[in-house]
C-alpha cells in the first residue's frame, strides 16, 4: 500500500507512539525533530601514552577496548570511539561508555585496543562522567492525536502526561516497519488542537548519529534494490546500515533444503560487512542473516530464509581471510572471526567452498 507523501516528502504516519503495556496508538506524525543528534560522550584522559604506532586516526573504531594490565580485573567498551587530542605525553579519548564502565576504584594502567590492532597503554587514567544535563526533547510534529491522547492533553496533570512505557515505530515510504525505538515519554508541552506539536522529554533515549542520517534517509525510500549498497561505506556508516537491516530482519521463508547460495565477497573487509554481505547472500538486498556469531548461529536454526542441509560459494574469501583473520577478542588475545565463522556455518548445515 502507497500512502501520500506530505510536500515536504515526509509520509504522513511514518511515525507512531504506541503504548507498550495495552498496544494502543497515542497518535502518529509525518516528522520528529530530535530523532538525530549527537549522543552525550564519556572522555577518558590517558596519561603518559605509549602509543603503538606513530599516529592514530581521528576515529578509533565502533568497538574499543580499554584492558586492564591485572589480569583479574575485566576489560571494558568504549563506542564509537574518537581521539579527541593529545597533550604532552598523553591522550583524550572520547566515546559511549559501555553499560559497565571500568572496574570500581581503578585508574589504570591499561591497554587500548580496537578489536583488530593494540593501539597503545598508558600508565593511569582519569574518566570524565558526561554532565547531567537532560537530553533535547523529542517533539512529534503535527501529530494526530488519538482520543485517549486527547483526555490526558485535557486532564493535563502530572499524572496524566505521564504516557509510561511507550515505542516510537518508524514506517518508510511504503509503509513497511523500518525501526522503533522504545521510550519513557512524558509530555511537558503541546500546541495545537486537531494537529498537535507534542514535545516529549525522554530521558532514555540516546538520538541516532548524525553522521547515519544519509543512512536513514536513503531506507526512508525503501530497501536497496541492489546488494552492495553498503559497500562504498566505511565500516563505522556500515555498521550503522547493519542496523537497520537487523531492525527490519523480520523471519524469512524458509527455502526448501539442498537451496545453493553464493557470497560476494569482495567488500568484507570488516565485521559489518560480513554480516552484510552474508545477509545479502542468503536474502537477497537489503538482507539480514545475523549480525553477530550467536546470532548467525540463530538464524541457521531456521526462519530466516535458510533449511539445512544447504551450500554456499563464498568467493573471493582471501579478502575476508585478510582482514578478518587476526583480530583480537575483548581481554587482548587473538581471536580468528573468519575461521569461527566457518565452523558456525558448518554447524549449522552450511557446507562452504571458498573460491
Amino acid at each position: 500500500m502507497i500512502f501520500a507523501v506530505l510536500q515536504n516528502g515526509a509520509r504522513p504516519g511514518r511515525y507512531t507512539l504506541t503504548d507498550s503495556e495495552h498496544g494502543h496508538v497515542w497518535g502518529t506524525c509525518p516528522t520528529v525533530d530530535g530523532l538525530f543528534g549527537n549522543p552525550r560522550r564519556g572522555t577518558y584522559e590517558l596519561f603518559d601514552w605509549v602509543p603503538e604506532r606513530a599516529e592514530l586516526p581521528h576515529w578509533l573504531g565502533s568497538r574499543v577496548w580499554l584492558v586492564p594490565t591485572d589480569d583479574a580485573l575485566d576489560p571494558w567498551l568504549l563506542e564509537d570511539a574518537k581521539s579527541a587530542r593529545q597533550f604532552p605525553d598523553g591522550l583524550v579519548l572520547t566515546g559511549l561508555d559501555d553499560y559497565h564502565g571500568p572496574p570500581e576504584a581503578y585508574t589504570g594502567p591499561i591497554r587500548v585496543h580496537n578489536g583488530h590492532e593494540w593501539l597503545g597503554s598508558c600508565c593511569e587514567f582519569v574518566r570524565i562522567v558526561p554532565d547531567g544535563q537532560a537530553a533535547p526533547p523529542l517533539v512529534l510534529r503535527n501529530l494526530v492525536p488519538s482520543e485517549r491522547l486527547r483526555a490526558a492533553l485535557n486532564k493535563g496533570t502530572r499524572r496524566a502526561l505521564d504516557l509510561g512505557e511507550a515505542v516510537l515505530e518508524i514506517r518508510d515510504d511504503h509503509g513497511v516497519p523500518l525501526a522503533e525505538h522504545v521510550l519513557w515519554p512524558k509530555i511537558s508541552t503541546w500546541h495545537g488542537s486537531d494537529l498537535v506539536d507534542l514535545e516529549l522529554v525522554a530521558a532514555s533515549f540516546t538520538p541516532v548519529p548524525e553522521y547515519a542520517r544519509p543512512l536513514w534517509e536513503r531506507w526512508f525510500t525503501g530497501p536497496p534494490e541492489a546488494e552492495g549498497a553498503w559497500a562504498g561505506l566505511d565500516t563505522r556508516r556500515r555498521a550503522a546500515w547493519l542496523d537497520l537491516v537487523r531492525e527490519r530482519g523480520w523471519r524469512y521463508p524458509d527455502r526448501p533444503p539442498g537451496h545453493a547460495y553464493v557470497l560476494d565477497g569482495r567488500h568484507i573487509t570488516d565485521e559489518p560487512g560480513l554480516y552484510l554481505a552474508l545477509g545479502e547472500a542468503v536474502n537477497g538486498p537489503g538482507g539480514y542473516f545475523g549480525g553477530c556469531l550467536d546470532a548467525l548461529a540463530d538464524c541457521l536454526n531456521g526462519d530466516f530464509g535458510y533449511t539445512f542441509p544447504a551450500t554456499l560459494l563464498w568467493n573471493d574469501a582471501s579478502t575476508a581471510r585478510a582482514h578478518l583473520s587476526q583480530g583480537l577478542i575483548p581481554e587482548g588475545r587473538p581471536w580468528d572471526l573468519f575461521t569461527a565463522t566457518l565452523e558456525v556455518l558448518a554447524e549449522g548445515g552450511m557446507h562452504v567452498t571458498l573460491a
